[in-house]
Formats: C-alpha cells, structure tokens, sequence
C-alpha cells in the first residue's frame, strides 16, 4: 500500500475561551467513550497540570512514555512522536496543539506533529484556547495586557473534521479557581487579579463564540454549495445595502445598521454593482469611499461586485451571501421618466428576490444652497433671458424651415408646428417669454403662410379665426405653465419651512440643541453671513434684528430679508427664546445645587460628628473622673489602664476623627497638598497596620519582592490602607482573616484588600463612597463613615483609582490601583 493510498485521519478540536475551562477533561471524556466503543485509544501527550480531577481521568487509558529532551539545563518530556507512528494506534489524544516543542525534534511546532500524524491515517484528538490562534494574538493581548507567544495558525484549527467549544460563563470559571480547582492556593489572588478578571474571561468567551460561529457558517456555506441550495437558510441576520454612490447612501447604510443589530450577531454587508464596460453611472468615487469607510466603522464588509444587469448581479449576491434583508433606496428618477421607461430596480428586485425581505427606503437627496427656497423671483436669470430671447428666435427658425418644405405641409399642420414651439418657450422663460413667442410665430405665420403670402392681411375670414384661437392657445399654455410653477415654488417653500420648523422644534424638546447651534442654524437657514444674540438692537442699518426677549436681540447680517421669510424667522426666534431661557434655568439650578449639596454634607456632618465626637469624650471623661475620685483606691495597673484609655479614646480617636474631616475637607476645597515619589508597599504596610486597634494575626499580607514600587505620597497612601483593612477587619468574621495582595497590570500597581464579610450589593457600591455614610452598620460608634470616601479621594488625587469586587467565595474585595514607579537605568 502506497502512502498515497492512507486514509488521512480526522482531527477533533476542544476549543476553549481560557485555561482551566475543562478542554483537557472533556478531551478524556471522548477518549473513554471512544475505548467503550472498542477503539484503540492511547493518550500520546496529555498535560494534567497537577489536577487531581483530570489525574484521576486519566487514569484507564494508555499512556504512552514521553520523549526526555534537555534544554538548559533541564530535562523536559515532549511527545514521542516515532512512538506514536510505530503504536499506530486509531486514536491518539495530543493536548496543547499550540504547543512549542523543545530543539531536537522532528518538528518545531507540536500542530507539525499532529499533521504528520493525520497524514499516517492516525485519528487526533486535541485541545487548544482561544488566545493561540494567529488572527486573534493581538486582540487578546489588548485584553489581558499579556502577550501570548506560543501561536498556531487559524488554517490548521479551520482544517479540522469537528471543533467543539468548551464554554463556561466568566464566574463559573473565578469559582472554580478559588476553590482550588486549578491552580496552587499562592496563585489563585493573582490569577484572579489579573488574567481572570471578569472583563478578561466575557470579551475571550465572546471571541471564541464568535470565531466558531464563523466556523460553523463555513460549513454550512460548503454544504449548501455542495447540495445546490439556492433558497435562503435565515439562520441568522444578513443584511445586504446597496450603494450607488448618491449622497443617500449612508442614511441606507444607517439604516441597514439598525436593522443588523435588532439580532445578536447580525451581519452588515453593503455592496456596490460596477458595470463591466467600466461606466460608472454617475456614482461618486468619493462618496464611496465614505460610505465604505462609514459601513467599516459600523462593523460591516463592503464588496463590488460587476455586473451590466443591476437588479440581477445584486440579487444573486444578496442569495450567495445568504442575505435575510436587503435595503435599497428608493429611484431618484422622477414619476414621468418612471412612466416612459418603466418598472424600476426596486421592482424588478422584490420580484426575484424570492425569500429575501426588502425594504424600500426614503430619503432626501443633500443639496446645496438655502434650506428655504428663495421667493423673490420665479426663475432663475438664464431662464428669464433665455425664454425672450428663444421667443423670437425660435419662431424665425421655423420659418425658415417650413419654408423649404411648402409644398408637403398645409396650413393647419404648420400652425400646430408654430404651437409646439410657442409651448416650449413658455416651459422655459414663463409667461412673458410665451407671449413674446406667440406674437412672433403670429406674425411670421399671418406674413409667409396664409394667403395672401408676403403680406401682413388675410383674405379668408377661416384664417382669420385659425389665427386668433392661435394666439389665445398659445398664451393660455403660457400662463397654465407659469402658475403651475408659481405653485410647485410655493408648495416647495411651505413645505421647507415646515420641515426646518418641526426639526428644530424637535432639537429644542430633546434638548440637544445649544445656544450657539441654534444660532448657527438659523445663519444657515436664511443665507445670512453671521448670526448672534445682543443685549441691545444692531446700530448698523444693513443688520435684521428681532426681540429675542427682555434683554437680548437676535441679530442677523448679510442681507435683507423680505417680508415673507422675516415670518418663518419670528418662529425661530421664538425656538431661540425657548431655549435661551432653558439655558438660563440651567445655569440657576447648576448654582443652586451645590449649595444643596453643601447643606445636605453639613446636615450629615453635623449629625454623624454629634455622635462620634460625644463618644471618645465620654470615655475619656469616665477615666479622668474615676482618677480623680478620692472614694477609689486605685492600684498602679489600674491607674495605668485609666490613664491609657482616657489616651486612646479622648487623643488617638479624636486624632483621628479630626485628620479625617480635614483631609475631606482640603480634597474637596482642591487644596491638598502631594509629595508624590517612589514608595513601595513594604515601607507603608507596617505603619498603616501599626495604626489599627486590632490583632495582628486578622491581617495576612501575600505581597511578594518583585512588585514594584507606586508613584504616592507615602503618608497619605498609608491613611488609604488604614482606612481601607479597617473597613475590612470590621466585616470579616472572627474566625476569618483580612488578606493583602497585590500584583502590577500593565504600567499600574494594584493592591487589594479581600475580605470574608457578607459582601455589599452591586447597587449600594458607589453609595459606600459617599461621606457620612454606613450602609449596613449595626455599630454607629465605629466612625463618622468616611473612610471610604477619604480612601477614594485621596487614591483619586494621586492618579489611582478604588473599585470594589466580589470576593470568589463570598465577601468584598478593594482594589486599589496605583501607577507605578518609573525605575531608574542602572
């Protein structure tokens, strides 16, 4: 048998969203189910990283031995590729597909071992995550701050005969591990803190959602290309807009983006149909460059496809994409041309799209010039010179050519001839240019073509009549055509101002409108070169003004309005006034809340120091006064306990108590001084804990050597880490200790402060940072509730931030984020 005559194996892949998901575990499951079946199965590399669990299911299969390899130093086990060949066996189980193998190989990949296996007709199976594949190293690297450098090809995991996603939700997965399940207990506050936060473990388990969703519409491209389906499978959203290049066309692809994203992984694709002769038909290269820039950002895919037929080359792509949606806009061509060259692209579409929905969308092409059609004249200067002067041209014009053909034509059918141009001058210069035309062609007619010719009299009264209904057809089309267009004017004028009132009524009710854009729209709207509000009238005599209120003006320059749009400018202005007076509403209230604020944070200081002052006092009072009872004998050890808490209860709390309210007070005034320098942890840890009135052993610091220093100022980070352990020491259960940890991201410090407390709700989180408060404090005699506030304030001054967590297993976490130190060149 010929190596050519092998069957190639398949290969399986457990494809997971992060370590410690359970590929390796489900990767054993198949292998027993398969050694059930009576296949031969043998595990030729299986990591267990020292997990009892995936040990122990291990255990029953196969194992063959490693390869030992040395390395510097070391002596690794890498598989045993030649041993696996010889074994031969049906199944072979290779974990780690991105794995790199140690110098001395065959291969420098482990994903190169496995195709030589598949190559030898030997089934494998394997695993891998997400983070290994080529196309996505960057994007998790911008995720997780760590760089991956152990990747494998995308072809290689694409190639595969089954890929099977190993899914967990981002707690399941932090659970897990602090419950020992993956890693040593050391590592579990820094794996946690860093690779697995929950943001990390949401946007990998997105991407690997996503990629093998990609993967299983390939094959379900290839079995309906395989099996010539043609008819739309809607196994999920594809909407298809189709671009011209008019200026329409990012109101279609905004709206194909809405549609798209009403379903969860919807798919946005625009196309634009470039005939194969190379015309272009008008589109605007720029245009879709901007529309294809604007359907990218929207995250969708723009193609060209080439095709003479429009309808057909866009609807048999909208079926190859297996489109569920396909928006098109609505012809630009007008009723009349419709009318003469009939049915449309829309139309011939909805016809041969079959099971694909089309939407028809409206729009309005962008233009140029004034928003509000100008009434002062009807047309515009080439058509009023035009129209005369065509009038009397183009009747001589005609003459001379039916003068040649005399003979062939008889009066009436001359007659009608000099009607046609007469109508067509009026459709170009209106009234007057028709009547100049009529006159004309009636003369011309009444000299060269009714008897007697070459004379300004008639001889037959029938002439005479076919003369004078002439002239009045001629004027009446005239007139006829110049109303109408006196009317299209006047219905286009009403309803610009209508839209422009109602768009602008609707800025000012949403409230997104400033001052200074209404200002600028309304400059727009009436063509003006500048528009502004004044407390007093313009002095200049070519500047419109309008009252905007009792102490300003709208001042408009530019030119000079006539009467009928000064109308649609009093609506404006009354738009301008609204929200004038809006603004000056909110600039009141803006002054009057702090004010608020201020009494709301005296009421609560007040009430809070009342009882935290009257505390301390009390019992520095009670010892003073049994020291000088004279009815007590007290003993030295006595005396030494009053004397000590008179101490700690009238000095140290007051102390305390005191520094807080001041440093609240300087943060909030802006007024805090900072000496920021390098300082490490283990040079403020000691004196923060000293400063706490509780036992030692409550408190276990897990900071280890190569953290490096932050960038603080050393006594007020030792206030935040006092203030923060003594929030946690007061939650955590008697038989549970406080932990410190703490771990560096990126080019920032985090310490965190972990307690075993009953946790605070995700909606009370940011109120534990308000002052003056306690939520869920039974004991209101153990502060004023602002060491958390203070906490935050100060981490805030010196470039940090404090965000609270869950703790896995129950509790709150603090986490205290810092920059770190810039270190020195040696």
């Amino acid at each position: 048998m010929t190596e050519s005559d092998v069957r190639r194996g398949r290969l399986k892949v457990f494809l997971g969203a992060a370590p410690g998901v359970g590929k390796t575990y489900r990767m054993l499951d198949e292998a027993h189910r398969r050694a059930q079946r009576g296949i031969d199965v043998v595990a030729a590399f299986v990591e267990c990283h020292q997990r009892p669990l995936t040990e122990e299911r291990l255990e029953g299969l196969e194992v063959l031995p490693r390869a030992a390899r040395s390395h510097r130093g070391s002596e690794l086990g890498e598989m045993d590729l030649e041993a696996v060949l010889r074994r031969r066996p049906q199944v072979a189980l290779v974990d780690e597909l991105a794995h790199t193998n140690v110098p001395g190989g065959r291969h420098a990949k482990r994903w190169q071992d496995i195709e030589e296996l598949l190559t030898a007709g030997i089934d494998v199976v394997t695993a891998v995550n997400i983070q290994h594949l080529e196309s996505l190293n960057d994007v998790v690297e911008k995720i997780t701050d760590v760089p991956q450098r152990e990747t494998v090809p995308d072809e290689v995991v694409r190639r595969a005969d089954q890929i099977e996603l190993v899914d967990m939700p981002a707690e399941a997965l932090r659970r897990r591990i602090a419950h020992g399940n993956i890693y040593e207990p050391e590592k579990i506050d820094a794996a946690l803190s860093n690779y697995f936060r929950p943001g990390n473990l949401t946007a990998l388990r997105e991407l690997a959602l996503l990629w093998v969703a990609g993967r299983v519409d390939e094959a379900l491209q290839k079995y309906r290309f395989e099996h010539g389906i043609e008819r739309v499978w809607e196994t999920r959203e594809r909407v298809v807009v189709a671009l011209t290049g008019g200026a329409e066309g990012e109101t279609l692809i905004r709206r194909a983006a809405r549609i798209a994203d009403r379903s969860a992984g919807g798919d946005l694709m625009a196309v634009h149909i470039v005939r194969s002769d190379g015309l272009t038909g008008g589109a605007s290269s720029a245009s879709l460059a901007r529309q294809r820039a604007l359907v990218e950002s929207l995250g969708g895919s723009y193609h060209s496809v080439v095709g003479d037929d429009v309808a057909t080359a866009l609807t048999e792509f909208a079926q190859a994409e297996n489109a569920t949606q396909l928006v098109l806009g609505t012809s630009r061509r007008r009723r009349l041309e419709r009318l003469l060259t009939g049915r449309g692209i829309g139309e011939t579409i909805v016809e041969l799209s079959q099971d694909i929905d089309v939407h028809m969308v409206t729009h309005e092409r962008a233009g140029g010039g004034r928003l509000l059609p100008s009434r002062r004249r009807t047309l515009p200067t080439a058509r009023l010179i035009a129209g005369p002067v065509s009038g009397l041209v183009l009747p001589v014009a005609l003459t001379f050519l039916l003068d040649s053909t005399r003979d062939s034509l008889n009066l009436t059918s001359e007659a009608l001839l000099f009607l046609v141009v007469v109508v067509g001058v009026a459709c170009v210069g209106g009234v007057v240019s028709a009547l100049v035309a009529s006159v004309t062609a009636s003369l011309l007619l009444n000299y060269w073509f009714i008897p007697p010719i070459g004379e300004f009299t008639i001889s037959q009264p029938n002439n005479i009549l076919a003369l004078l209904v002439f002239a009045i057809v001629a004027a009446t089309v005239a007139a006829i055509v110049d109303r109408s267009l006196r009317l299209s004017r006047r219905a286009a004028r009403a309803t610009a101002e209508a839209e422009t009132l109602s768009s602008l009524a609707g800025s000012i009710v949403r409230g997104d409108q400033a001052i200074p854009a209404l200002l600028e729209r309304t400059r727009e709207t009436f063509s003006m070169t500048s528009a502004e509000l004044l407390p007093q009238p313009a002095t200049d005599d070519d500047a419109v003004h309008v009252p905007v209120g009792p102490d300003a003006h709208l001042v408009l320059r530019g030119r000079t309005l006539p009467a009928s749009e000064l109308r649609v400018l009093t609506a404006f202005t009354a738009h301008v006034a609204a929200a004038l007076e809006r603004a000056r509403l909110a600039e009141a209230a803006a002054e009057i809340e702090p004010v608020k604020a201020a009494d709301r944070m005296r009421t609560a200081l007040l009430a809070a120091v009342s009882h935290d002052l009257r505390t301390p006092l009390a019992a520095g009072w009670a010892a003073i006064s049994s020291l000088r009872s004279t009815e007590v004998d007290f003993s030295d050890e006595d005396r030494a306990e009053l004397l000590a808490t008179a101490e700690e209860e009238s000095m140290a709390r007051l102390n305390r108590l005191v520094d807080n309210l001041l440093d609240m007070s300087r943060l909030q005034a802006g007024a805090l001084t900072l000496n920021l320098r390098a300082t490490t942890l283990d040079e403020v840890l000691p004196a923060a804990l000293d400063s706490l009135p509780c036992d030692p052993t409550d408190v276990k610091v897990r900071i280890s050597e190569d953290v490096p220093a932050v960038l603080a100022d050393p006594p007020l980070l030792e206030r935040i880490i006092a203030n923060l352990v003594g929030n946690a020491v007061r939650y955590t259960p008697p038989d549970r200790s406080v932990v410190i940890t703490a771990s560096t991201l990126a080019d920032r410090v985090e310490m965190r402060v972990i307690d075993r407390g009953p946790g605070l709700p995700v909606t009370d989180r940011e109120r534990a940072f308000v002052p003056f408060q306690r939520l869920g404090d039974t004991d209101n005699t153990t502060g004023v509730g602002l060491g958390l506030a203070l906490a935050r304030g100060l981490a805030e001054a010196m470039g940090g931030a404090l965000a609270p967590e869950d703790t896995p297993g129950g509790g709150l976490t603090m986490t205290l984020s810092l920059p770190a130190a810039v270190r020195e060149p040696s």
